[in-house]
């Protein structure tokens, strides 16, 4: 039966990412506190930021299962065919 190697990041891509988050969030943040606005307007759009941070990470997730399930039932049928496979060469011989 066929392996599969597990992708792998680098720790330098994770690392980037990682800083790539922080940086986006905190100058987000920075930038809608220094607004020139009342409290209620940054209070409105730092909810959106929450918002779309939170979702972000939810469709991240939920794009990662759905791949990881494809793959893990693509696996399954795979194993299965393998096995009729084997037994119709054994019934043949």
């Amino acid at each position: 039966m066929q392996t599969f190697n597990q992708q792998k990041d680098s720790p330098a891509w994770i690392f980037q990412t990682w800083a790539a988050f922080i940086l986006s969030i905190s100058m987000t943040t920075f930038g809608v506190v220094n607004l020139p606005v009342d409290n209620w307007i940054k209070g409105f759009m730092g909810m959106g930021l929450a918002f779309s941070v939170g979702s972000t990470f939810t469709l991240a997730k939920t794009t990662r299962d759905l791949y990881e399930t494809k793959r893990l039932t693509s696996r399954i049928e795979e194993a299965k065919v393998e096995k009729l496979l084997s037994q119709h060469d054994v019934i043949l011989k």
